[in-house]
């Protein structure tokens, strides 16, 4: 039976009429389900005059909620002294949002982690130690008063623009990962509520399992998943259990997720119930993944598609990325504020000082990247039959059970369903798994057996089928959209495409574009046949990925070669050690000196997006204008970009900075990656980006 709750000290509905509440099953908007896609930004890590268009990407790739942390070290590094401009003017960017008509959930901490310094807690509150440390993240009544001060700002930024004013901030979500007692959350909700914030609901992380309870109904728990992890201290390929993401489960917890600073209170969290009486949303679905000095992963499309159907499939009703767009970390006051291993909180990692790439659908400077164009589709699907999919229980196979790394005996499948129509869940991926091929599959879901035979699911391959919906007895195609009277569906790689409409079945079904629909009737009151008028159009996949998004191709495919030279040779090899946390340390400003220096020499003219590539071979590398460090890069395959909009015009040249890879340096570099020891540049040039 579903519980209705709105929580009693909060607002649910706005002056435009849109009451959000929510049930054990998902959101809902004026009493109709949505199954929404929260997309992670964070708003200190991207220049303010960018925040805009942006935003309107993401909104592009389907997402229908922006989510950001509020670093307390981004706006307050110097006790007392709160900086709410240019790019940390948090307001502006929910006025960005709210025009957009982008609802927003802000992460407000006190202790956000987001691989930034202390985890975002400044390095003066750790030094207080006038009447003995101060406890952080507790109900250390001196750590609640610096909190209730946060508090109290980040209000003043949100003050009408919560969700009951009309603005976009719909929720909040308390500390981050926090395996402490549930009182401690309650407080930092209590300041909140006394300060002003009155919103339709509030969150926490759902990991790690806390000590006490919080009260039923006061914080929606969400979860999370990654294919690889940066934090990891084992160095090898595949190491932790990130595989299990890729396996349709009935519990929501990961064991993976945070394991630098969770260890063994994620160890039984297979064994605990969930509380089922929540919804099922995630926050942190690895979007991708942040490179740390001493494990560099390399992401693959496949990695972020396949872990979010697998969560639909196992009944999330909420995708969240984390990231959906990186960035680069703001200039700091009095220190850099990135993560490293000798910092006062957080020091489980050396992160890059500036880059917060984190191979995003959205990267650094805003490129649409692979991941962007695989998981838009599924977000399509979500936004016009995501009110069905709500409604859906999950159906598991008899034994729900998570088998061994790599299981490769049978296909991985599930369904959701409200006893009349159906969505089928196929994923045939496991990242570093190389799955074989599934033959001999078909399914029987509410009533209807397809194909008419038994057919081969491709390896690597990841859908959803629809079963009695949009006029569709069954399709072996993934749908995409319902525009008007027409129904978009998206062929699957690999997949022979075979629809039944209205008891009529169509075998083979090549890719038409919009043209040659398929027109049906159905049955209407006392039998008679009714025109519904669905006109039935298969894509290609890779055009149904661009579906109704629009691009400048002709800008898309201009680049030009640069010129470059190399003007020193790299110094004495550095002795790399590992510091604090076991694991190796990243090289500093005096190991840079040492660097090979590279010289390259920019366009006079610089209209446009103009985005720098460079390829290059090493161990990491930094880029400098008149002596700034602007960007900074560990080689993990990839090629170092960025974007040169970001530049003042009279810079024409800059500076490149590579440290040499070291023979068995204790870091991990993916199969991607040049492991020869050195350094080379191999090319470099730009490219206009949208």
């Amino acid at each position: 039976m579903a519980v209705w709750i709105v929580s009693t000290l909060s607002t649910s509905a706005s002056p435009f009429g849109k009451q959000i509440t929510w049930d054990a099953r998902s959101l809902l908007i004026d009493g109709r389900r949505v199954c929404p896609v929260m997309g992670e930004i964070h708003y200190s890590r991207v220049p303010q005059m960018e925040w805009a268009q942006e935003v309107c990407k993401m909104k592009e790739g389907g997402v229908t909620i922006i989510s950001t942390y509020v670093f307390w070290n981004h706006i307050e590094e110097i006790e007392g002294q709160f900086d709410w401009s240019g790019q940390r003017d948090l307001r502006s960017f929910l006025e960005v949002c709210q025009r957009e008509e982008m609802p927003v959930v802000l992460r407000i901490g006190p202790f956000c982690h987001g691989e930034v310094r202390n985890g975002g807690i400044p390095d003066w509150l750790f030094k207080k130690r006038d009447e003995g440390p101060i406890k952080m993240r507790s109900e250390d009544s001196r750590f609640l008063h610096y909190v209730e001060r946060l508090f109290r700002q980040i209000f003043t930024q949100i003050q009408g623009l919560q969700w009951k004013d009309g603005g976009p901030v719909m929720a909040v979500q308390f500390d981050n990962e926090y395996r402490g007692r549930g009182e401690y959350l309650m407080a930092l909700k209590r300041i909140a509520l006394s300060i002003g914030f009155d919103l339709p609901f509030y969150t926490r992380t759902g990991w790690p399992e806390l000590s006490t309870p919080v009260p039923f109904g006061e914080m929606i728990p969400l979860y999370g998943d990654y294919a690889d992890g940066f934090w990891d201290k084992d160095i090898k390929e595949g190491a932790g259990d990130y595989w299990k993401a890729f396996h349709f489960k009935a519990f929501r917890s990961s064991t993976a997720i945070g394991t630098d600073m969770l260890g063994d209170a994620l160890r039984d969290a297979e064994k605990k119930k969930d509380k089922e009486e929540y919804p099922y949303f995630t926050c942190e679905l690895g979007g991708g993944m942040v490179t740390a000095y001493h494990k560099r992963p390399y992401m693959y499309p496949e990695d972020a598609l396949s872990m979010a159907i697998v969560k639909l499939g196992s009944g999330s009703n909420l995708l969240g990325y984390y990231m959906y767009h990186g960035g680069t970390n703001p200039e700091g006051k009095l220190t850099t504020l990135n993560e490293n291993q000798h910092t006062l909180g957080t020091a489980n990692n050396d992160l890059p000082i500036k880059s917060y790439e984190f191979q995003a659908p959205l990267g650094e400077f805003g490129q649409r990247t692979p991941v962007y164009y695989r998981l838009r589709p599924l977000h399509l699907m979500l936004r016009d039959f995501g009110e069905r999919l709500a409604g859906m229980d999950v159906v598991f196979s008899k034994d729900e059970s998570i088998p061994k790394r790599g299981e490769d005996t049978k296909l991985r499948w599930t369904y959701r369903t409200d006893g009349e129509s159906a969505f089928v869940f196929v994923n045939n991926y496991e990242r570093f798994a190389d799955l074989k091929a599934k033959s001999g599959v078909q399914f029987d879901v509410c009533g209807v057996k397809f194909p008419r035979r038994e057919m081969t699911i491709p390896a690597s391959c990841m859908a959803v089928f629809p079963v009695k919906v949009a006029g569709l007895d069954y399709a072996t195609a993934q749908l995409l959209a319902i525009r008007g009277n027409d129904v978009f569906l998206m062929q699957v790689p690999g997949v022979p495409t075979e629809m039944r409409i209205a008891g009529k079945t169509y075998s083979n079904v090549k890719p038409k574009g919009m043209r040659e629909p398929v027109r049906c009737s159905f049955g209407g009151a006392k039998g008679k046949k009714q025109e519904v008028g669905y006109n039935y159009y298969l894509l290609k996949a890779e055009d149904a990925e661009k579906f109704e998004l629009l691009e400048d191709e002709t800008k898309k495919k201009i680049q030009e070669a640069l010129e470059f030279s190399k003007i020193k040779e790299c110094g004495p090899l550095r002795e790399i050690k590992k510091g604090p946390a076991r694991v190796a340390e990243a090289p500093n400003d005096e190991d840079f000196e040492q660097a090979a220096v590279y010289v390259i020499n920019l366009p006079e003219e610089r209209g446009g997006r103009l985005l720098l590539d460079i390829e290059y071979q090493g161990d990491c590398a930094r880029l400098y204008a008149n002596g700034k460090l602007l960007d900074d890069n560990f080689y993990n395959g990839r090629h170092f970009q960025y974007g040169l909009w970001r530049l003042p015009e009279d810079v024409r040249q800059l500076e490149l900075r590579v440290l040499p890879l070291q023979p068995d340096a204790p870091i991990y570099l993916p199969r991607e990656a040049n492991k020869r020891a050195g350094e080379k540049v191999v090319g470099v040039k730009v490219k206009i980006i949208d």
